[in-house]
């Protein structure tokens, strides 16, 4: 016997990470992600758990007994309000800056869907209100600002590298946990569990979201562990990035170029990790006078509350960045013309701004929040640029502006885009695929089976071929569902 494995989220797609796995009768949840796509096509998706309802509240046999979650962002963590709607009152193990960071996001989280279910009862409201026959039951959110915050009275702080005792004991049936720097975003982990039964062990590494060498702010990813199996993440497993490198000076001439031509950067950008980024490489532009002296907003509360969790944990920062904040005396995320908008009436007020200025705000992939507010603002004028800054997932509105697609929908409106389209994507927080082969290269001589997720079919099946080829291992791409035994 050995670990049960069950796929369910992130598989043969980029969103809504979970995966169940069960040993000797333990029951562990890896994340616990909501996945982003189209209103109706997400609420079936995110409504229907890994587990039932009577194991999500321990009742009966193969009650899940503990949540493992690799990192904060809402693909990994967002559907834990709704695990806990269902009744799931176990622990949540992640690193300390995860759970501070999981504060402002699932609170932002549940009041978008408590946002969308209002919007969509009104629009129903408003039909029959016309002669339209009577609709179905009122929508409900699909969990509450009630819900997000009980998820945080659940969470228990795991130190990097510090083994963790999930469940059961260590000499007879149970899931140890050691999480390893993921070096993706602030508090990204990779954890390898050790599920022990009838007296032997069994090596899971789960390698969450692989991050970067030499990303501005967070530390490089840690050498990855030994393992007998591993579930290894394939974002970007068909592309290979542009050196981080010349990333300032390309942005510092973009700056420039729509500042000299009176326009506005509209920047979508996520409020977790690319927005701190993007300000501390303008921060340093800034300070070095390489681009204009123009205002530049940070429209985004949830990232100004994310910030002030980056402000917080020091000892998660990189050298650079620990650095910078030395010799420039301050604040690395502040300055005198940035910025941080909080109120409606702060970001309605950009719109009447008649001179170069740059705004930064989420959603990074244009599905919602204030962005799409200023696309419909600016995307019509030429003399504007929007400037994505990071992975856009298939059918949303950012996939279509990476695209060029000369017509967008934006609030339900058609709408021209006669703005000028650029990319940044040397910022991107995910392993190109030479450096996912990279990361997974300690772990070879330990391996026997790897498993891809959290890409799509494309990406998955190019790096399912590289490793086949490099390492002679068996690779499997897993569909939401599929279920494997490994021992």
């Amino acid at each position: 016997m050995g670990i049960r494995l069950h796929f369910w989220g992130a598989a043969q797609t980029v969103t809504g990470s979970s995966h169940h796995l069960e040993c000797a009768g333990r029951n562990i949840l890896l994340d616990c992600g909501t996945f982003q796509g189209s209103r109706t096509q997400a609420l079936d998706i995110n409504s229907h758990l890994a587990l039932p309802t009577p194991q999500i509240a321990g009742q009966g046999d193969g009650a899940l007994d503990a949540v493992v979650l690799s990192h904060a962002h809402i693909d990994h963590s967002g559907n834990l309000p709704f695990l806990i709607k269902q009744g799931y009152r176990g622990p949540i193990f992640t690193t300390p800056s995860t759970i501070d960071l999981c504060d402002p996001m699932l609170k932002d989280s549940a009041h978008i869907q408590e946002g969308d279910a209002d919007f969509m009862n009104r629009r129903r409201g408003k039909r029959r209100m016309i002669g339209a026959p009577e609709g179905a039951a009122p929508m409900e959110p699909l969990y509450t600002t009630e819900d997000a915050e009980q998820v945080l009275r659940q969470f228990q702080p795991v130190k990097l590298h510090d083994p963790k005792l999930l469940t059961g004991s260590t000499s007879d049936a149970g899931f140890t946990m050691t999480s390893f720097n993921a070096g993706h975003m602030l508090g990204s982990s990779c954890v390898l569990l050790e599920a022990v039964e009838n007296g032997q062990k069994t090596r899971l590494l789960f390698s969450g979201d692989v991050g970067r060498k030499n990303l501005p702010i967070i530390q490089d990813p840690d050498t990855a562990p030994a393992a007998d199996y591993l579930i290894m993440e394939s974002t970007y497993g068909n592309r290979i990035h542009q050196p981080i490198g010349p990333v300032k000076q390309k942005l510092a001439a973009l700056v420039r170029r729509v500042a000299a031509r009176g326009g506005h950067l509209i920047v979508p950008a996520f409020a977790v990790e690319r927005t701190q980024q993007l300000v501390m490489l303008l921060h340093e532009l800034h300070n070095e006078k390489l681009i204009p002296d123009i205002p530049i907003f940070v429209d985004s509360p949830l990232a100004t509350s994310v910030t002030e969790v980056f402000r917080k944990h020091t000892e998660d920062w990189d050298q650079e960045i620990t650095d910078f904040n030395h010799q420039a005396g301050g604040d690395p995320f502040s300055w005198d013309r940035l910025k941080y908008t909080r109120t409606v009436q702060e970001s309605k007020a950009l719109n009447d701004l008649h001179v170069p200025f740059m705004v930064m705000a989420a959603s990074g992939m244009c599905e919602a929040g204030r962005i799409l507010h200023h696309l419909k603002n600016g995307i019509d004028d030429p003399r504007n640029l929007i400037l994505m800054t990071g992975y856009q997932a298939a059918n949303t509105l950012g996939r279509k502006l990476v695209e060029r697609q000369p017509e967008v929908n934006i609030f339900g409106e058609p709408m021209r885009v006669r703005a000028e389209v650029d990319s940044i994507g040397e910022l991107s927080g995910h392993a190109d695929q030479h450096e996912l082969l990279d990361w997974m290269a300690p772990v070879v001589p330990t391996l026997k089976k790897v498993f891809l997720v959290h890409g799509e079919p494309l990406a998955q099946q190019a790096l399912k071929e590289e490793i086949e080829n490099r390492y002679k291992l068996e690779v499997f791409c897993p569909k939401r569902g599929d279920r494997f035994e490994v021992s």
